[in-house]
């Protein structure tokens, strides 16, 4: 007899991260906000149908609050943005060519990159905030506050069917193509 195969849903430890020049990245896997399963059809129509589906939480720590506005902040974003999407492509592949379904949500408009958008846009930060409970400052646009690294981060969405235990070994296994080991907590707070 087949018995399905259970996943715990409660949120993972994060994955932290440094990238070569020593940027950090934190990951972590979470089952869908209720705002996003109550809005599925209206945010990622392409996955109504999807019993289960994860959200991981990509947040990369800027080298400036993002705060304010000024040629060199709207720099930082784009290649943050750009880090992000390659990382996010090279991982929904890897998960497709698994037999999963995965997409990217582009932090710049709130819509997947590769399912069809849908009535209305994603809000990475708003989920941020639902699903790691952390503070946004309200401004022209919303600012996370992220407990060590303040105004200085950078969040992005991905979603997956991948179970978190497959996700976790693919986020690691991408992360360390795009230059980004794994590191302790401890010595995530220190890098920049």
């Amino acid at each position: 007899m087949n018995y399905p195969q259970v996943y715990a849903v409660t949120p993972s430890s994060p994955i932290n991260l440094v990238g070569k020049m020593g940027q950090a990245v934190q990951i972590s896997i979470h089952p869908p906000s209720e705002y996003i399963s109550a809005n599925r059809d209206r945010i990622f129509p392409d996955w109504q149908h999807q019993p289960q589906f994860w959200v991981v939480i990509v947040l990369q720590r800027s080298r400036y609050p993002l705060v304010k506005s000024s040629r060199e902040i709207e720099q930082e974003k784009q290649l943050l943005r750009a880090k992000f999407m390659r990382f996010g492509c090279d991982l929904a592949f890897n998960l497709k060519d698994r037999g999963y379904l995965a997409d990217l949500v582009d932090p710049r408009t709130g819509y997947p990159l590769f399912s069809r958008p849908g009535e209305i846009p994603h809000n990475d930060t708003a989920v941020v905030k639902a699903l790691l409970n952390y503070t946004v400052l309200k401004n022209k646009c919303c600012v996370l506050v992220h407990p060590t690294w303040g105004t200085a981060v950078y969040p992005s969405i991905f979603i997956s069917t991948a179970p978190p235990v497959i996700l976790e070994l693919a986020i690691k296994s991408v992360a360390l193509m795009h230059g980004w080991e794994e590191i302790e907590q401890e010595i995530l707070v220190n890098s920049q």
